[in-house]
């Protein structure tokens, strides 16, 4: 750890545990060595006379806080009165109240940006609450900086709404009704490195999140959201918090942005076009439905879906699918479609096996309606992908085996995900990762690692060309097409000497088959897949 850093602790709600939270911090100095500074948030006093009393020890200097302490405001009308200056002042020794709203820079560089109170709607507020005014006010004194990448602390006693989104959800908190829209919106504002809130009596540490569109933007650095619980709590739940921080203006830049492995997206970040999706989601729901053509997929057993219903045992109404404008291959419902390879039929998604594919078991997942690439999918025909992805994953699984999954967006008009199962014993994963990537450079194809919870439609916008690999392990690689691309390159790299070791098998229609061999591989297939097929359960 570089010597510029400094050592922050950060706590939770202290009501008026003044002794409690003090000794704390004097054991973990004691263990660990000295910290620069304690940051407080939530409600630092509380509102029963032995808080009052305790607090008048403090107050008159018999008793001093171990460390450079600093708090936020109040929260409700009781403890208000300690809080004399809205501008910040110092309460006791060591214990500094920093004001309504403002950043604090200290001589170290660390900057600390703070709102105190909780969310007011009206206007004139109480004293013990924030106001719009108040949040845009924070804003533009650092948002209106050409300069500005973010600060390093931000302090708020509520929560940010919907900060668990792309994450971990809180265990014990209901995440309908907990948090603040405008203290998420400053924090998207401010991009910090770190952000700390009380409130809710428990402790919910948020996996690190980015501030920027991958591909799209700069990298910059991850934020990370920390909420604690209140000192002393008898659940024993962690209320005050450790950690090493160089403040921004210190550090390297190419260190400042390095992405952690469970990076997520911007949870206050969302797509422009998720009104519109909802909206057409609705409408298709008012249409009548497409026509669908399902077939009797399981011969031998008798099982048989007409329409949306399995057996008769549902009455679901079908989402009316896209159509295509002329001939395609790959819509069920076109009289093109070989109906021969298909293996399994859900709502919204099919999966068959691919014509000329590189193994017996190679296979497609394909929608049902006509779209074009996984950037154009609606999110219930994504969610069902992912049900597909997930089963093959168990089946390969079973017979000793992991898939690679690739998307060629690229001189194309129905989406193709090419699953292409490999035995474990012929390669790594890690072997597959690199092969795709060295071959990409002997092409001049620049072949990206993007982070594992990455969504590609907040890399690329409908209608962009590209290529995309998802691995077994959740690692992808990605590559936005601009000019020539190979159109056989996801098969080359699985059929090259360092995988599959079948080069001559790279191209599809070297390896054609008859029609009768490829009802005999499709039958095999859906006997052996029907156990893991979630489109049999009733």
């Amino acid at each position: 750890m570089s010597e510029k850093a400094l050592r922050v602790l950060a706590c939770g709600d202290v009501y008026g545990k003044f002794d409690v939270l003090f000794n704390r911090v004097r054991q973990i100095q004691k263990k660990s060595g000295q910290f620069d500074l304690l940051l407080c948030v939530g409600s630092f006093f509380g509102t029963g006379p032995e808080s009052e009393a305790l607090w008048q020890e403090y107050k008159s200097g018999a008793k001093q806080a171990p460390i450079q302490t600093y708090v936020l405001g109040a929260n409700n009308q009781e403890t208000v009165r300690y809080f004399q200056d809205v501008e910040g002042c110092e309460l006791a020794t060591n214990i500094t109240y920093l004001g309504r709203r403002g950043v604090f820079t200290g001589a170290s560089g660390l900057q600390i940006a703070y709102l105190s109170g909780i969310e007011s709607s009206s206007e004139p507020a109480p004293a013990y609450c924030f106001t719009a005014k108040d949040v845009t006010s924070l804003k533009m004194s650092l948002t209106s900086n050409s300069k500005f990448k973010g600060v390093d602390i931000l302090l708020t006693s509520p929560w940010p709404k919907d900060v668990w989104n792309y994450a971990n959800a809180p265990a014990d908190v209901d995440v309908k009704t907990c948090g603040s829209a405008s203290v998420a919106g400053l924090a998207a504002s401010l991009k910090p490195r770190y952000h700390f809130s009380a409130l809710q009596g428990e402790n919910y540490e948020r996996l690190p999140y980015r501030n920027h569109v991958v591909l799209q933007e700069n990298a910059q650095h991850v934020s990370r959201f920390i909420a604690l619980a209140s000192v002393g709590n008898p659940g024993k739940k962690k209320y005050i918090y450790a950690f090493n921080i160089v403040p921004l203006g210190q550090m390297d830049a190419a260190e400042l942005v390095k992405q952690p492995l469970d990076v997520t997206e911007n949870p206050y970040r969302k797509s422009g076009n998720d009104g519109k999706k909802t909206q057409g989601s609705q409408a298709l729901k008012e249409e009548e439905p497409a026509q669908q053509f399902f077939f009797d997929l399981n011969r031998q057993q008798g099982k048989r879906r007409q329409g949306d219903a399995r057996g008769g045992q549902r009455a679901k109404r079908p989402t009316k699918h896209p159509q295509p404008t002329g001939p395609c291959w790959f819509c069920l419902a076109s009289p093109e479609v070989e109906k021969h390879l298909v293996v399994s039929i859900g709502d919204l998604c099919y999966v068959a096996l691919a014509k000329g594919g590189l193994t017996s078991d190679h296979v497609l997942i394909l929608p049902i309606g006509h779209y074009q690439a996984t950037v154009d999918l609606a999110s219930d025909v994504v969610e069902e992908c992912e049900k597909y992805k997930a089963a093959l994953k168990k089946f390969y699984k079973s017979k000793g085996k992991r898939y690679v999954m690739f998307e060629r967006n690229y001189r194309s008009q129905h989406l193709q995900l090419q699953v292409v199962p490999l035995p474990l014993s012929c390669c790594t994963t890690e072997d597959i990762k690199e092969s795709f990537i060295v071959q990409a450079q002997e092409q001049n194809i620049e072949l990206l690692e993007i982070p594992e919870h990455t969504d590609l439609k907040q890399i690329v916008q409908p209608g962009t060309p590209y290529f995309y690999v998802e691995l077994d392990s959740g690692e992808k690689l990605f590559h936005r097409i601009k000019k020539n691309f190979p159109l056989q390159f996801g098969r080359e790299v699985l059929a090259s000497e360092a995988i599959l070791n079948i080069p001559t098998r790279a191209d599809w229609k070297a390896c054609k088959l008859s029609k009768d061999e490829e009802e005999s591989l499709a039958s095999a297939f859906q006997k052996a897949f029907e156990p893991f097929d979630f489109s049999f359960e009733d």
